[in-house]
């Protein structure tokens, strides 16, 4: 085997997401004798990158304070909000919104686009940016530190053998590695283990997001208009919630978010979705028009409680990877920026950058202060939707100053078996409006890998897939999952997990999801995954 290409930087950044990407931009505008490389695993900047999305713009302001002067390409500004509760056949419209949900002042846009925007402003300060490059493993120096990350090879066949354009990956050493992967990410994961990160917090918690975005016929759209649900399609036991922001050109987007720790087994994140966009409410918007993109993430919810510790030898965590979304606005862009340039502030005031004091620092700032206030809100739901709303109403009257603390489980521990489960009634519609399936909903993510790769689901033990967890759940991977990745099919062999990794659009459900936790989600071959335009 060669010796590996090595390049080396100052700080390396994981993901050119808001996060890594303002970052890398404040560090350069700050010391701009430093190199600052930023790797991203999508073929292009903004394609994995997905959000409802509406940002306070405060820290974008502090970061790049022209930016309306030359705003992204989908930025709205808000116009009116809009709560409602909803029933199968109507709903009522909340008299006042929740102060954390009124987006006076806000934008909404389209996260993917603001990401791709942000890119050749950092290029312009001299950030190296490196699209199609996915950071595969952290490496270490002899001390145990992080010392940078392994790209993964290209060209590896499914059965590990070389192909004719095999590649092997660079090593991309650094004094200081900050990972912004976002929400689970595939490194952070494995460092959080090694260096006992999550020791002092509470698991941490998820939610699955599903969007899409929609042409519709002229006339229906009211830019700068955002409207947000509850209610139906969920039962009272499962946290659920829609948004529907109504953009310019006549284009909505629309999505729907299901907290991952659902009970039901049955319960199915993209039935729900397609569900509610049947709502009255919701179909007269879209009948006649057509979906532009479409495509799932994980969110990250757990939020104060469940903040790992921020810092470990070499290396940080910042925006959605180290949990810094606050829930109850449904809004982390703001914070992965905020958080962002307090990591670039920190490694800039010292001489040789590094790591250690960041996560004194983050607890100490306004980005945990606004965590704190909320933190009891989200775990609230726990206890169902009618007691959430209460204990919302009292958090927020109260500015979080509650001297308890909900506590946060994994979200795989919720899951009911199929002998105990409760079977709440699900008064599920008729479905006329496209995606007609998964499948097709796939086809709108414009997902792409080479077939002949290394599958990246890794499951431990295929055997507990079709004894176990048939037995017990149901194999519910096979509704959990937003893309049809798993199957459990039939031959003359008997049954078997087929795995359709070509269909993943890298959410993570699976990894987080899976009662046995013997899903590992690993990248694939760097460029691979979903396509999303404008999401």
């Amino acid at each position: 085997m060669s010796e590996r290409d090595v390049m080396e930087y100052d700080v390396v950044a994981v993901g050119a997401g808001p996060a890594g990407l303002s970052f890398a931009i404040r560090l350069k505008q700050l010391k701009p004798e430093l190199s600052v490389c930023v790797i991203e695993k999508s073929s292009v900047i903004g394609a994995h990158i997905l959000s409802g999305a509406v940002i306070e713009p405060g820290p974008l302001d502090a970061l790049l304070p022209g930016w309306r002067d030359n705003p992204p390409p989908v930025c709205v500004p808000a116009t009116e909000d809009e709560f409602w509760f909803l029933t199968k056949d109507g709903g009522t419209k909340f008299p006042f919104v929740p102060p954390q949900m009124s987006n006076h002042g806000n934008f909404i846009v389209s996260l993917g686009a603001m990401c791709a925007w942000l890119a050749p402003q950092a290029e312009a300060l001299g950030v190296e940016i490196y699209p199609g490059f996915a950071a595969a493993e952290p490496l270490y120096d002899d001390a145990g530190a992080v010392a940078g990350v392994r790209i993964g090879d290209m060209g590896v066949a499914k059965d590990g053998s070389h192909k004719s354009g095999y590649t092997q990956g660079i090593d991309i050493r650094a004094k200081v590695t900050v990972l912004a992967e976002g929400a689970r990410g595939h490194l952070t994961k494995q460092l959080v283990r090694k260096y006992g990160l999550d020791a002092e917090s509470d698991p941490q918690n998820y939610s699955i997001g599903i969007k899409e975005l929609w042409q519709v016929p002229p006339g229906r759209v009211t830019p700068g208009k955002i409207v947000h649900t509850l209610g139906w399609p969920a039962d009272s036991h499962t946290y659920g919630g829609s948004f529907l922001y109504h953009l310019d050109g006549d284009r909505i987007a629309l999505g729907y978010v299901s907290g991952l720790d659902y009970r039901d087994p049955n319960y199915q994140p993209y039935e729900a979705f397609q569900q509610w966009k049947h709502h009255p409410q919701v179909k007269g918007l879209l009948e006649g028009g057509n979906i532009l993109s479409a495509g799932a993430r994980a969110i990250v919810t757990g939020g104060w409680q469940s903040l790992p510790k921020v810092e470990m030898p070499g290396a940080l965590l910042i925006g959605d990877t180290a949990g810094l979304l606050n829930v109850p606005k449904i809004k982390g862009t703001h914070q992965a920026i905020r958080s962002g340039m307090l990591a670039a502030e920190h490694l800039a005031a010292q001489e040789t950058p590094a790591a250690a004091g960041f996560d004194a620092k983050l607890r100490a700032s306004p980005a945990m202060a606004e965590l704190k206030k909320v933190r009891n809100i989200k775990p609230g739901f726990k206890k169902g939707l009618w007691f959430g709303l209460v204990n919302s109403a009292w958090e927020t009257a109260t500015a979080g100053l509650s001297p308890w603390t909900w506590r946060c489980k994994p979200d795989w521990s919720s899951l009911q078996k199929l002998d105990v489960a409760e079977k709440p009634k699900r008064d599920y519609v008729e479905r006329t409006l496209v995606p007609r399936d998964r499948l097709a909903g796939v086809y709108f993510a414009a997902t792409e890998h080479d077939e002949d790769q290394p599958v990246h689901l890794k499951v431990a033990d295929t055997d507990v897939c079709i004894t176990k967890c048939a037995e017990e759940y149901g194999n519910p991977c096979q509704r959990f999952c937003p893309a049809g990745v798993y199957e459990i099919v039939e031959d003359g062999e008997g049954k078997r997990l087929q795995i359709n990794a070509a269909n993943c659009v890298h959410c993570k459900t699976c990894d987080i999801k899976d009662p046995y936790q013997i899903i590992t989600w690993v990248t694939p071959e760097g460029g691979a995954g979903p396509n999303y335009q404008n999401l």
